[in-house]
Formats: C-alpha cells, sequence, structure tokens
C-alpha cells in the first residue's frame, strides 16, 4: 500500500467515503500481530492513545495486540492514573518481534531518540502523533500527523467515533486527562476536532476519577526538592533557571517549569536536575514567537535529545558525566547555551528568592 500523509483535521462522525480509521485498519490486517510503541516514560497522552488505539483494533481486528513502553512512569499524577485506571500497557527495555508484527508509533516522532523504535533501527508501519515529525515518513504506511490538534488522544479518539465503538469509562476518563494535561502551560490551542472529542469524552468519563488523579498524593522527597529549587532558581530579566545537583523525583523538574513560568514577569524557564542517575531538562516560554522545542533542541545540541511543543519541551542529557568538576562544567554550558539561545545580552543575575529572605524566615 503507498504512503498515506494526513495533516488536516476533520470532524469526527462527518460522512467521508474512506475514513483514517478504516484506513488504518486495512494497513493492519495484513500483519498477523500488532505492537503500539509509545515514548520512553510515558505521559498521560501517549498512555490515553496506545489504549484507545489498542481499544480500535481488539474491536475490529482478530489479532493479538500489546502497547509498550521505555523507561518508567514518572510524574505523581501519572502513576496514580495508571494505578485507578490499570491501563493496558507493558514497560520494556527492548522488543522480540517476528516477521509478521506491526509496529505502530503513537505519540511519538519518528527517528526520535526517546522510544525503542528508533533505538531499535524499527520501521513502523503506521505514526499516529499531534508533533511534527521531523524525519522522513514515506516508508510508513499509514502516517496520520496533526500537529494543529491539541493532542494525540484527541486523533485516537477520532478513530472510536468513526468506527462507533464506546470507550468505556476508564478510557473515557484516561484519554479527557490526556488533553488536559497537553493543553496546560500555554498550549490552550482547540481545533474544531479538540471540541468535538472533549464534548464527546466528557459525557463518558467519571469526574471523580479525574479528580482524583488530579489530586494525586505527593511524598514528603517532592517538598524538599521543591524548596531547594525555588531557593536554587536564577533570574535573568525575563528568563529563569534552575539546574538542581540532584532530586529525588523526576516530576520536579517539569512542575517547576511550569510553576516558574507562572511568575509575573518571567517568560523562559529552563529546569533540570540529576534524577537517579539521568540529567532530565525542561523549557518553557511564553515569549512571542518562541518554540519550546527549538530552545531544548538548541540547548541539547550534541549532549543528548529532546523535543516537545510550541510552549513546552523536555529532554535528557545522556550521558551524564560522574565526576563533580565534568558535571559541574556541563552544567556551566548548559546554562551559557540557555543564555544564548534566549538572545540574552546581559549574564547578570537574581535569585528567584534571596538568600536573606530566607535566613530571615527559618
Amino acid at each position: 500500500m503507498p504512503p498515506s500523509e494526513f495533516h488536516r483535521s476533520s470532524r469526527p462522525g462527518s460522512a467521508r467515503s474512506d475514513p483514517r480509521s478504516r484506513r488504518l485498519l486495512s494497513v493492519l490486517d495484513e500483519f498477523d500481530r500488532l505492537l503500539i510503541v509509545m515514548h520512553d516514560n510515558p505521559d498521560p497522552d501517549a498512555i490515553a492513545t496506545g489504549w484507545c488505539v489498542r481499544t480500535l483494533l481488539e474491536e475490529r481486528l482478530n489479532l493479538p495486540v500489546d502497547l509498550v513502553g521505555g523507561g518508567q512512569i514518572v510524574r505523581a499524577e501519572n502513576r496514580h492514573m495508571v494505578d485507578l485506571l490499570t491501563p493496558p500497557i507493558q514497560l520494556v527495555s527492548e522488543l522480540v518481534l517476528s516477521a509478521r508484527t506491526g509496529v505502530i508509533l503513537v505519540d511519538c516522532r519518528l527517528g526520535s531518540a526517546n522510544h525503542i523504535v528508533t533505538r531499535e533501527a524499527i520501521q513502523p508501519v503506521a505514526i499516529i502523533d499531534h508533533h511534527v515529525n521531523g524525519a522522513p515518513t514515506e516508508k510508513v504506511a499509514f502516517v496520520d500527523v496533526r500537529p494543529d490538534v491539541a493532542a494525540s488522544a484527541t486523533i485516537a479518539a477520532s478513530y472510536l467515533q468513526e468506527q462507533g465503538i464506546e470507550p468505556g469509562e476508564k478510557l473515557a476518563t484516561a484519554m479527557l486527562y490526556a488533553i488536559r494535561t497537553e493543553t496546560r502551560s500555554f498550549e490552550t490551542h482547540y481545533t474544531e476536532l479538540d471540541r468535538d472529542v472533549l464534548l464527546w469524552l466528557t459525557e463518558r468519563a467519571d469526574p471523580a476519577l479525574l479528580a482524583a488523579i488530579e489530586s494525586a498524593p505527593l511524598s514528603r522527597d517532592y517538598f524538599s526538592d521543591l524548596a531547594m529549587a525555588i531557593q536554587s532558581t536564577r533570574v535573568f530579566g525575563n528568563t529563569a533557571l534552575c539546574l538542581l545537583p540532584r532530586a529525588e523525583g523526576a516530576e520536579i523538574v517539569g512542575e517547576l517549569a511550569d510553576l516558574l513560568v507562572r511568575c509575573r514577569g518571567i517568560h523562559r524557564v529552563l529546569s533540570g536536575a540529576l534524577v537517579h542517575g539521568n540529567f532530565l531538562v525542561s523549557v518553557r516560554t511564553e515569549h512571542e514567537g518562541d518554540s519550546a522545542t527549538l530552545l531544548v533542541q538548541k540547548v541539547l545540541a550534541g549532549l543528548g535529545t529532546g523535543g516537545g511543543h510550541m510552549h513546552r519541551a523536555g529532554g535528557e542529557v545522556s550521558p551524564f558525566p560522574d565526576g563533580k568538576a565534568e558535571r559541574d562544567a556541563l552544567k556551566e554550558k548548559l546554562r551559557d547555551r540557555w543564555l544564548d539561545a534566549c538572545e540574552l545580552s546581559t549574564r547578570q543575575s537574581e535569585p528567584l528568592i534571596s538568600r536573606r529572605e530566607i535566613i530571615e524566615n527559618l
């Protein structure tokens, strides 16, 4: 089947002679087994999208289907979501594929280093995503990449609508939560498709489960990380930077960036921390004309990988050196690259909270 490239969203339920879900099913029906692959450390959008696609395939194709990703579930809300909703996901370190296995990549850029498909040089047969895909997709039989929609879960939900499949309460809750998380931190655009899907999911989701996920319990270590991060943050005009020597939980990196960009007068944020041997970074921007994805890629070029959206992005420095001197030098390089990427003319900074204020309130 020749490659297909789709970038325009369509209203779910609208009359189509050849809906995308049917084209996807036609491509995948030629295989003996199907494997849906999420990015590493899958977030709610990856989990919900993969779960939704798995539901579609189980309902319409008589084939075994698995949903996998690499890494671990890192943020407290995401772990709580998995505990409450029990999506059928597996976290693996490698893939064992037969010749007749069709691989579907969800919520991932083709060629990005943050998923198993790229690391194991596997050719996917389908891609469903809302990020801009940088690598060529001509060899992929089915491509549904729509950067204009708010979440990959929106695209997957539209497939269920086209096929007349009910998601069930837990899956509907997962997809609704996914769209809500994707539209935070200034990602507030909604297409007509997003609006239709949000209404459809709201009627089917469990509001009590949704509230429970959003108020996930946090450990005392989280608050220790947060206190250290706020004390360590430096402000360069309208730009903030916080590079922690360590953190107990990965969620602090993104959540600190979310919090700092809400501070009046701060329009760009780079946060980072060494978490169990991995140095993770997050970028947020509300500066006009900025792209968080481009910013994080400039900072991490040659040092690691990163990607994301217009206003928020993340990445990882890999490998992170063991020695203190090497680590200090690398963090200084990250700082300089960040300030250069933001085109700041000054290297002068001030603490977010002065040491005197901290000492006076001890």
